[in-house]
């Protein structure tokens, strides 16, 4: 990465700013298993379509290392916020409590990938010897940019394991969560993992995917240049139905879904449910290297299980096709664990200037971690695989090569 004592840190206010295969050498490095959401087509569509921004929030400042010779060595996908809306890892009860203490938690500096609760890399390097070295540098540019600003705090949310473990070594604060990810057993068809479940879990998710397609359903997979712009007025009618009804404000404009048409087409997948010639809902999904990453979900009509047969028996059945690891289907949902997602832990790690709410974080977040472990544990009781399988099956986060 060149000299490190050449190295400088520099903020860039949009990635527009920054070369998209620097950008991009950096987030997705060739031998590592690609993360669409890092990747500067995705960040950079959520820019340009107005998704996130200073007016939405979410002001782009991005920490760009450069090496002694100007190229790009590291980067840091960064906002300053001034609010905690979009993240999935809930921080409003901090934020209330250092308010009636007499600070201002906004604005803060969030280090992640504006609306989207998947685990990625957030320091981004290039792989080899100097990897540990620049993510070094990084966290030590973010927070001296942090003080610089006088915000209250640095937030990294869903990070891969070992960037979890380094950020808690150099003093970060470590906070767990759980989310339902299906792992791919060498399946070659559904009905081979069906094959793995309990009999009672095999005869209902049948039940369920006959019931949903009830009414003459279809399905259809469009992903790269099946795509078009028809597709994506219809699920943008299914995403405003939702989120309207959920959040009262959905978060991505129509725009965000044409530049990612534009921009990214082949990672991209929508699974659309029709009847009688017209879609009625459908799931967006983005292809990872290894991983199918379920995102947003929506319909103007009701049809009992068809949400489970879009967004998890679907996302299964593409899985399979492509050879894919696993399908991370999302935050929350314990509805997932008895259609073959299991618990799988989430990692954040977080700075806070004030020492004295910094300790009282620290404690709680001692005690939620021991929660989290343990409710993890528990929902593994639970597994809907054969007992021969469950335990196995149960521990599966644990040996997952994230990336």
């Amino acid at each position: 990465m060149g000299d490190a004592e050449q190295a400088i840190i520099k903020v860039a206010q949009g990635l527009g700013a920054v070369d998209p295969a620097a950008w991009d050498a950096c987030a997705n490095p060739a031998d590592e298993p690609f993360n669409p959401f890092v990747s500067h087509a995705f960040l950079s569509a959520l820019e340009d379509s107005g998704s996130a921004t200073r007016r939405t929030g979410w002001a782009p400042y991005h920490l760009l290392l450069e090496d002694g010779c100007g190229g790009l060595a590291g980067a840091m996908p960064m906002y300053l916020k001034s609010h905690s809306r979009g993240e999935y890892v809930f921080d409003h009860g901090w934020a209330d409590a250092y308010q009636r203490a007499g600070g201002n938690y906004y604005p803060k500096l969030q280090v992640s990938v504006p609306f989207t609760p998947a685990t990625g890399p957030r320091l981004l390097t290039p792989a080899g010897p100097g990897r540990e070295a620049a993510e070094d540098q990084l966290l030590a540019g973010a927070i001296e940019v942090a003080r610089r600003m006088g915000v209250s705090s640095i937030h990294w949310t869903f990070l891969p394991e070992r960037q979890w473990a380094r950020l808690g070594a150099q003093g970060c604060l470590q906070r767990l969560d759980q989310q339902f990810h299906w792992h791919n057993r060498g399946y070659a068809t559904f009905d081979d993992f069906l094959a793995d479940l309990s009999s009672r879990k095999r005869k209902m998710i049948r039940k369920e995917r006959e019931r949903a397609l009830e009414n003459g359903v279809e399905i259809e997979w469009m992903t790269g240049s099946d795509l078009t712009e028809d597709h994506w007025d219809a699920f943008y009618a299914f995403y405003m139905d939702t989120g309207s009804r959920k959040w009262g404000s959905p978060y991505l404009t129509r725009e965000f879904f044409s530049l990612i048409n534009e921009r990214m087409p082949e990672q991209t997948l929508l699974v659309m449910a029709k009847r009688a010639g017209r879609y009625v809902a459908g799931a967006l999904n983005f292809i990872g290297g290894d991983v199918l990453f379920g995102r947003n979900w929506g319909a103007v009509e009701h049809h009992p299980f068809l949400h489970f047969e879009c967004c998890y028996y679907q996302a299964i059945d593409f899985a399979i096709s492509r050879g894919l690891s696993r399908v991370e289907a999302g935050a929350q949902g314990e509805h997932k664990l008895a259609r073959g997602y299991l618990p799988s832990r989430t990692y954040s790690a977080h700075w806070i200037a004030n020492a004295a709410f910094r300790e009282a974080v620290a404690d709680y977040l001692e005690r939620e971690r021991i929660y989290v472990d343990r409710d993890v544990e528990a929902l593994g009781e639970y597994s809907p695989f054969r007992h021969h399988l469950a335990s196995d099956a149960a521990g599966a986060d644990m040996q997952e090569d994230d990336f």
